[in-house]
This record gives C-alpha cells, sequence and structure tokens, in this order.
C-alpha cells in the first residue's frame, strides 16, 4: 500500500479531542499498521501509540488566557515547529482547539505538508472570518455537525461530513438491561444526575451552586437520590472539599458516565459536550453555565447563536433549557429542574426531540470514515 511507513502529527488540545484523536488513531492503525504518530494530546491518543511531544493537560482552560497559559502555549509552538521542520510529516492532523491549531496549519502549509482539520472551529458561532484562514491553510476539513458541511462548501473549502465520533463511543443500553437499582439509595425512587464539568474552573464555578440546587430539590422531593458522575480530567479528591458538611443524598461515580446518564430522570449539567451525549441517550437536563464576567461581556458581544448548548445548536430551539451567568443560581435551576420533573408530558417531548437530534448527527463509524480521509490525502502525496 502506498501509504506504507508514512508518518502523522496529530494535535488535540483538550480532553474530547484526545478521545476523538485517539480513536482516530486506532482506526487508521486498524487499516495500515505501519502509520507512525507523534503530536499533542492526553492519555487516549498515548494509549493509542501516539508519541506525545506535549501533554494536553497543560493546554485545556475556558476563558482568557492567562499569562502562564500564553507562555505554555508559545512553548508547545516551538516545540510542534521544531518537529514538523525536522520529521516533514506525511500529514498533520488536527482536532479542534482553533487558536493553536490554526497557527500549526499555517506552519505546515508553509512546509508543504498536508493538513487535515478534524472537528471544525466554531465559525458559525463566532469569527466567521476564520473561514478565509482555514481555506488557505486546509486541505480538507472534515465535519462532524450536519449544518457545517454547507457552511464550509459555501465558503470554498474542501469538506466532508462524517457524522459525531460520540456515536463511536457512547453505548444505548436498551431500557430493559438498565439496572437502575444499584444505583438507588435508601428508600429513593429517583435519580437525578449533577455534571459540573471537566475542567477545575467550571468545577469551583457551577459545584457550589448545583449543591445548593440538589439541597433545595431534596427538600420537595423526599424519594430523590442524586449521581455525580465524574469527568476523566477530575479526581474524587478535588470535589471532596465541596461535598463537606453537606447532607445531600448523593453519590459521586467514576468511570461510568454514559450509564449514569441514561439511568437519570432528568440531569443538571454544565454546558459542553455532556449536552449532546444526553441527547444521545435520550435523558432531560438543565444546562448551566458560569464564565468570568469579562469572558461574559465579551461572548454576549461577539457569539451569534442563540444557544450555548450544543444539543439545542443542533436542534435549532430551546429542548433542554439554559442557565447562563446570573440565571445559574439554586432558586432558578431547582424551578426549571421541577418543571420537568413534574411534567410527564414535557418529558417525552424532550425525549422525541433529542431522538431527532441523535438521527442528525450520523451513523457509528466517524473515525473510521475520518481514517480513510486520512489515508486518501497521505496516499495523494
Amino acid at each position: 500500500m502506498a501509504t506504507k511507513g508514512k508518518r502523522v502529527l496529530i494535535i488535540a488540545g483538550e480532553a474530547s479531542g484526545d478521545l476523538y484523536g485517539g480513536n482516530l488513531v486506532k482506526a487508521i492503525r486498524a487499516v495500515d499498521s505501519s502509520v507512525s504518530f507523534l503530536g499533542v494530546g492526553g492519555l487516549h491518543m498515548r494509549e493509542a501509540g501516539v508519541k506525545l511531544l506535549w501533554n494536553a493537560d497543560e493546554m485545556g482552560v475556558v476563558g482568557l488566557p492567562g499569562v502562564k497559559r500564553l507562555l505554555t502555549i508559545l512553548s508547545v509552538f516551538r516545540v510542534v515547529s521544531a518537529n514538523l521542520q525536522r520529521r516533514r510529516p506525511d500529514l498533520v492532523v488536527l482536532i479542534d482547539y482553533p487558536e493553536f491549531n490554526l497557527l500549526v496549519a499555517g506552519k505546515a502549509k508553509r512546509l508543504g505538508i498536508s493538513v487535515m482539520y478534524y472537528i471544525s472551529p466554531q465559525i458559525w458561532a463566532w469569527r466567521s472570518g476564520r473561514i478565509k484562514t482555514i481555506r488557505r491553510r486546509v486541505d480538507r476539513m472534515v465535519v462532524i455537525l450536519p449544518f457545517e458541511e454547507r457552511i464550509y462548501r459555501e465558503g470554498g473549502v474542501e469538506v466532508s461530513f462524517v457524522g459525531h465520533p460520540l456515536l463511536d463511543v457512547i453505548q444505548v443500553t436498551d431500557e430493559k438491561s438498565l439496572s437502575r437499582s444499584r444505583y438507588l439509595k435508601d428508600r429513593a425512587s429517583r435519580l437525578v444526575g449533577v455534571l459540573p464539568g471537566s475542567r477545575i474552573n467550571e468545577i469551583s464555578k457551577l459545584l457550589p451552586v448545583m449543591l445548593d440546587t440538589a439541597a433545595a430539590l431534596a427538600k420537595d422531593i423526599p424519594d430523590i437520590h442524586f449521581l455525580m458522575p465524574l469527568a476523566p480530567t477530575i479526581r474524587s479528591h478535588q470535589i471532596d472539599p465541596y461535598l463537606r458538611g453537606r447532607d445531600i443524598p448523593l453519590t459521586v461515580i467514576e468511570n461510568n458516565t454514559h450509564e449514569v446518564i441514561q439511568v437519570c430522570e432528568m440531569m443538571i449539567a454544565a454546558s459542553g459536550t455532556v449536552t449532546l451525549e444526553a441527547a444521545i441517550l435520550g435523558t432531560p437536563l438543565v444546562v448551566v453555565y458560569k464564565v468570568n464576567p469579562l469572558t461574559y461581556w465579551l461572548g454576549k458581544r461577539l457569539i451569534k447563536v442563540q444557544h450555548v448548548a450544543l444539543a439545542n445548536i443542533v436542534a435549532g430551539e430551546t429542548v433542554a433549557p439554559e442557565l447562563i451567568q446570573h440565571e445559574a443560581n439554586p432558586e432558578q435551576i431547582a424551578r426549571e429542574a421541577m418543571a420537568i420533573l413534574g411534567d410527564s408530558d414535557r418529558q417525552a417531548w424532550i425525549r422525541q426531540r433529542f431522538a431527532e437530534v441523535r438521527d442528525s448527527v450520523g451513523k457509528p463509524g466517524a473515525s473510521a470514515r475520518t481514517a480513510a480521509i486520512a489515508m486518501e490525502l497521505m496516499d495523494a502525496r
């Protein structure tokens, strides 16, 4: 095969990108095991066989970059640039993380190296002018949301829609096979999820508010029990201080997020990929989010979409209530949660709309389809 012995530099700056990057590397290796990989990523990419130049955990922070983070990113860029210059890989694969990755794309293009961008920057939400930069620097944009393909095609960018890679990761369990009873404690009969995010700064802003909400709900619903599945990037000792001294019927769970989402009647969750996970699994939720005041002020002026939750953006309407910044307070969150918990017809409508969202983001196999595009680009060299 023409790709024998080819080399790929792959970069994922955050946890979700690391997961998708790891799955993509496995999919490419399933086609041609001789392809070698180096790059920036985390545990999933390392386990898939990527020689890491830098650990991505040091790069992913929500909000405006501070001096320390900026210096880190500059250091990573120097390392990546030196490896591009010295090793001249056959393909550069960039996953999301646009502020950094578009710089890398420019460097690779100047060196005559093919660039595949997997998981688009959210140009439909803000800074749409970036499509001009993408057109100059990227050989193929690989998108995972259905409406993105048209945007890039109209912008003159070579683009392929492959479906959402979450569909390769999430296993929807048959309702009869779900074991809710093992999560229920004492006399509880209703399960509600609490998902405060995957980053420490999200935890610090959102978890206290969510716990206050849980306490309020527990007073009104005696048979309620809360489940908190931790993101892979968060350890239980990091949330223990927030739980200390609180008398809330809550269980912290590690390494089983998708089953927990599916067994819950509803969730209170940070805005992020988890909202699409909830949609795929058919679980109603209330979405909350807080950022620092300056980031919020800038976002209000720059962001063009009406929704912040990915599930709502794909749906094109407010299926999951969104409470952002000052609205993300215990009283309003509890009110929205009670409105869902107390209305079976509304729950059924949310599940129906989420089923339509799941159908719209494609079918399983995104990683394999993306791997085929990567092989095509390497074969073309």
